[in-house]
C-alpha cells in the first residue's frame, strides 16, 4: 500500500459525510491501522479503502462524546463554527482566534 498525503491535519475541524457526528482530528495514521476485526465490523457495502488516510477524533454527536477513527473519504470540513462539548479538546487544544485548534504545549516535570 502506497500512503496517500493527508486532506485534513491536526487539530482541524471534520464532519462525516454520512453520520450526524463532528469533531477534532488528534492523529492521522496515513493508512488503515486498525484491527482486521474493526475493519470486518464495517458493513461490506460502506467499508472504506484502506490505503488512505485515517483520523483519530475526539467526536461528538447530539447525545455523547467519545474517539472516533474514521477513514479519509467520509470526512468533510465542518465550517459550522459550533462550540464543543468533548472536555478532550480542550485539554489538547486551545481555539486560536481564527477558530483553528493548536495544540496544547504540554509541561513535564
Amino acid at each position: 500500500m502506497k500512503p496517500r498525503v493527508a486532506k485534513f491535519g491536526i487539530g482541524e475541524v471534520v464532519k462525516h459525510r454520512k453520520y450526524p457526528f463532528r469533531g477534532v482530528i488528534f492523529d492521522i495514521d496515513p493508512v488503515f491501522a486498525n484491527t482486521e476485526e474493526w475493519w470486518l465490523s464495517i458493513p461490506e457495502e460502506v467499508r472504506p479503502a484502506k490505503d488512505q488516510p485515517f483520523y483519530h477524533l475526539y467526536a461528538e454527536n447530539s447525545d455523547t462524546e467519545y474517539m472516533a477513527y474514521v477513514s479519509e473519504q467520509n470526512l468533510e470540513r465542518d465550517e459550522s463554527g459550533a462550540p464543543f462539548r468533548n472536555p478532550q479538546i480542550d485539554e489538547t487544544f486551545m481555539r486560536s482566534d481564527t477558530g483553528q485548534y493548536v495544540r496544547r504545549k504540554r509541561v513535564l516535570n
